[in-house]
């Protein structure tokens, strides 16, 4: 390049530089070679002092050639050497500004349902500062909403270790769920409180905000047509170990649970028949008493999530038993002492009733009600 041709080149340089003193937009100098940017730069200073500085110090962090870097970095020096201050601008001495990502649920478990209507729920958040990983680990109860919360920062490591340990020990079965659909049954807990009035626990207040954004709407899992062969046989739901806490609050039936103790040991001589209709009367007196369209409901969501999780832990055809039962719950027009597995859930009441009776039970020991079991 012949010298004027590199003084124009320098003369266009310095004017797209003076275009740039603001170094939060750096110019575009790929155009030049590191003779006419140095020449430019040198003219900048002479004309703007100190004042070019945070440019210079822009370039040298920021520039997209290494021609521009070398020769800001080069410039930066001879001022310095002739005891011109090269101080960086305030807005870059100032700390990097860190986003935080929002937290994001990326895997989730959920236990099965005890027979309050309570199950655990893990929900692992990804995301934060860091993107650490955050699990929360919550009791949900379909009637109470929220009972317990805890939780906190953990490490992979530590995560699998956890999950190994709630296997061997837990009563109930663990199977792993969508995060997204998780959360939405939190939601759908917090919208219970709404409802009800009450207050979720004060541990549960750090965890709020991962919750804001879930869906209230639970997807229901698909229930499909009653089975009226399995519905025959769905008493011996009840004698699986995981719903062996599954019977009609004793608490509730008090009276009942009197008169089926009374029926039984009456020493009044009469036929096994008599005997038969007598207890059949009074179970079916507990089961259109109970069976309200909101317990109706209740039962019938804890069977189709429990189907969810005989079918994750390849029991299929348990989950399909579950599943029909719930349906025929569904169906407002079936008349519910007719269902086997209600007529064994009542009648499991009655007994644990009759036990607290008898004093042979305590009835905060076999209580339903998930705010007696919360304080017991």
């Amino acid at each position: 390049m012949t010298r004027p041709a590199e003084q124009d080149a320098e003369a266009q340089c310095l004017l797209t530089l003076e275009g740039a003193l603001d170094p939060r937009e750096l110019p575009d100098l790929g155009a030049y070679s590191v003779k006419v940017i140095d020449g430019a730069l040198g003219a900048l200073v002479k004309r703007h002092g100190a004042a070019a500085a945070p440019l210079l110090h822009a370039m040298v962090e920021r520039a997209n050639t290494k021609t521009a870097r070398t020769a800001a970095r080069r410039v930066l020096y001879r001022m310095t050497q002739a005891g011109i201050v090269v101080s960086p601008s305030p807005a870059l001495l100032a700390p990097p500004v860190i986003k935080r990502r929002a937290e994001q649920p990326v895997r989730a478990w959920l236990s099965g349902i005890d027979g309050t209507g309570s199950r655990a729920a893990w929900i692992l958040f990804e995301g934060g500062f860091g993107g650490q990983l955050q699990l929360c680990s919550l009791i949900l109860n379909d009637e109470a909403g929220i009972l317990e919360a805890a939780g906190g920062s953990i490490t992979k490591k530590r995560l699998e270790a956890e999950l190994r340990r709630l296997r061997e020990h837990q009563k109930l079965p663990w199977v792993e769920s969508d995060p997204a659909r998780a959360c939405a049954l939190v939601a759908e807990a917090l919208a219970l409180h709404e409802r009800e009035h009450t207050d979720s626990p004060a541990e549960f207040s750090r965890w709020r905000r991962f919750f804001t954004d879930a869906p209230v709407e639970v997807d229901e899992p698909e229930t499909g047509d009653v089975d009226e062969a399995l519905l025959g046989r769905s008493a011996e739901l009840l004698e699986f170990p995981e719903l062996a806490g599954w019977f009609v609050d004793p608490e509730s039936i008090h009276e009942d649970a009197l008169a089926l103790l009374q029926a039984r040991e009456s020493r009044l001589v009469v036929s096994d028949q008599i005997k038969a209709e007598r207890e059949a009367a009074i179970v079916d007196a507990v089961i259109d008493r109970h069976l309200t369209p909101d317990a109706r409901r209740r039962w019938r969501r804890r069977l189709r999530e429990m189907a969810l999780v005989f079918r994750s832990t390849g029991r299929e055809d348990t989950a399909r038993m579950a599943s029909s039962v719930g349906a025929a719950l569904a169906d407002g027009e079936r008349v519910a002492r007719h269902i086997p597995f209600m007529r064994t859930l009542a009648l499991r009441g009655l007994e644990m009733g009759a036990e607290v009776a008898l004093g042979r039970a305590k009835l905060a020991d076999v209580s339903r009600s998930p705010v007696r079991r919360a304080r017991a």
